[in-house]
């Protein structure tokens, strides 16, 4: 008998209880549509995580000022300038894994259009800010050098802020706000950034020179700056290896000695995109293993249908033996009707996932990642465990005595 003939005779014992065989297949198809949608979940989460991170900055390093003390009482990080301006000078020089290095202090004002008003987060930077966050401009230009060192009143302005004070679809370009009582000219709107890991809307923002924030938005303390430093490595790869040296170097400027406490802080957001995308991983291969359950829950559901099918099938099985079918033929009949059974369910269970992860990531809003490999790892391990769990009925059915068959009631 060859193995279309067997397939035929394995399709027509199925479709003789279609209840019983769907049911059947029920495991593989939940465990295969588990195993898709919660990897296709996984691997956009880890997306979103990435895309999250990339919008703060590339190979981002935050150095941060010290803290106060008074009274007992101690302030968190920031709350007691201990940067200089010369810090920030040797970082770019003296590193040579620092990429950009640019100062940023901020603050929240009330800023005035000719139709509305609106109160932003305003930040005085440098142009290497840009390079470090990768925030281009889609319309206008970015200030540069120049600008920093004339003091230019111009800014650059997030999409939040352009539509909040001049409406939709409204160029900024050219036009007027007021700040602080100081006129300031729109000469770039920013590309569109989004929220920020806690929700923050990054567009909400608008960016000048750092000379004029000092001038115009918020006195300077001399040599300190009133903020932190943006640093931006050469790679990603080298992003740890420049948070120590940066470390080093101030420890050295400020002439901290061995075993005490420092009065700055280097923050690596990297290595926090890293610890994030590690426990989404987790969180993806516990959902999986979970799913895989579902699969082995279901070839044993083969099992035990194709056990009762033997018994069931008693008779039949003696006649075929008895007109010349060898315990081989009966043995690949019911080893087809598993495998038929798991592949079957496989496919409901690929498109079923594939709707199922569709469905959940736009409720999340989450970017979707159908991976090719696990959809071909979970239609084969389905497959395997057909075979796997319809080996021993298919072989207590070859083994059966023909004339013992007969004789079954």
């Amino acid at each position: 008998m060859n193995l279309w003939v067997t397939f035929r005779v394995a399709v027509r014992a199925l479709l003789r209880n279609k209840t019983r065989s769907g049911l059947t297949a029920l495991g593989i198809v939940i465990g295969v549509a588990a195993v898709i949608a919660m990897v296709a979940i996984g691997e956009g989460a880890k997306v979103k995580v990435a895309q999250a991170f990339d919008a703060m900055g590339t190979n981002l390093l935050i150095v941060t000022s010290g803290s106060s003390h008074g009274g007992g009482m101690r302030g968190g990080h920031g709350s007691m300038p201990t940067l200089t301006w010369g810090d920030l000078q040797a970082v770019r020089s003296d590193i040579s894994t620092v990429k950009y290095a640019a100062p940023v202090c901020q603050t929240n004002a009330s800023m005035q259009s000719d139709e509305q008003n609106w109160t932003s987060n305003v930040v005085g930077t440098s142009p290497e800010y840009f390079d470090i966050r990768n925030w281009p401009v889609v319309k206008g230009v970015l200030f540069g050098t120049a600008d920093l060192d004339a003091g230019t009143k111009i800014l650059v302005m997030g999409s939040s802020v352009a539509k909040k004070l001049f409406g939709e679809d409204v160029d900024p370009v050219g036009r007027t706000v007021r700040l602080r009582g100081s006129p300031f000219t729109v000469v770039g709107l920013l590309a569109d950034k989004g929220q920020g890991p806690m929700g923050q809307d990054y567009d909400d923002v608008v960016v000048m020179p750092v000379s004029t924030f000092r001038a115009k938005i918020q006195g300077g303390l001399g040599q300190f700056i009133p903020g932190v430093i943006f640093v931006g490595a050469t790679s990603a790869k080298t992003t740890t290896r420049t948070g120590r040296d940066i470390g080093d170097l101030l420890r050295d400027r400020h002439r901290i000695q061995a075993g005490l406490e420092d009065d700055f802080s280097v923050r690596n957001l990297s290595e926090l995109a890293g610890a994030s995308q590690q426990g989404t991983q987790i969180m993806t291969t516990l959902l999986a293993a979970v799913a895989a359950v579902s699969l082995l829950v279901g070839g044993i559901g083969i099992m035990n249908i194709l056990l009762v099918s033997v018994t069931e099938r008693t008779r039949e099985i003696g006649v075929r033996m008895a007109i010349g079918a060898k315990p081989r033929n009966i043995l690949a009949q019911f080893l087809v009707e598993a495998l038929t059974l798991s592949v079957i369910g496989g496919l409901i269970g690929i498109g079923l996932g594939i709707l199922i992860a569709q469905q959940l990531a736009a409720s999340f809003q989450w970017p979707l990642l159908i991976r090719p490999d696990v959809i071909v790892v979970a239609v084969g391990f389905s497959a395997a465990i057909g075979i796997g769990f319809g080996l021993y009925p298919a072989w207590k059915a070859s083994r059966l005595d023909p004339i013992d068959a007969l004789r079954y009631e």
